[in-house]
């Protein structure tokens, strides 16, 4: 029997916790400052991977998604994150995670249940 296998990323996303936290801080914060503030926090967790240019794209590009959602503003190079959307984007994000962790049991559930 062939399983086809695929590759999901299901954990939390580190860069983006350690981002989020960083711009609910008062205040607005250009793009270096913020970057080294967020690599510290990773580096502290052990949570950085794939180098430090590789990780200064990614999070350029989330805080990008983020700027185009609303849930951060740009001025210039500096950035302000919104506390009342960024709390909300958290609670989404928490529950859409808390919702892709049911499914995995339920599906996890139906497949033990065929095997028997």
């Amino acid at each position: 029997m062939k399983r086809n296998l695929r590759f999901a990323r299901t954990g939390p996303d580190f860069l983006m916790d350690e981002l989020t936290e960083a711009l609910k801080a008062d205040g607005w914060l250009e793009f270096n400052p913020l970057f080294l503030q967020v690599y510290a926090k990773l580096r502290e967790r052990k949570a950085v991977g794939g180098g430090q240019e590789m990780l200064r794209l990614r999070m350029y590009e989330k805080l990008q998604t983020l700027v185009r959602q609303g849930i951060v503003e740009k001025s210039g190079k500096s950035y302000r994150g919104i506390a009342t959307a960024l709390a909300a984007w958290a609670e989404h994000v928490a529950a859409q995670h808390c919702q892709h962790l049911l499914n995995v049991v339920k599906r996890n559930e139906k497949a033990e249940a065929k095997a028997v």
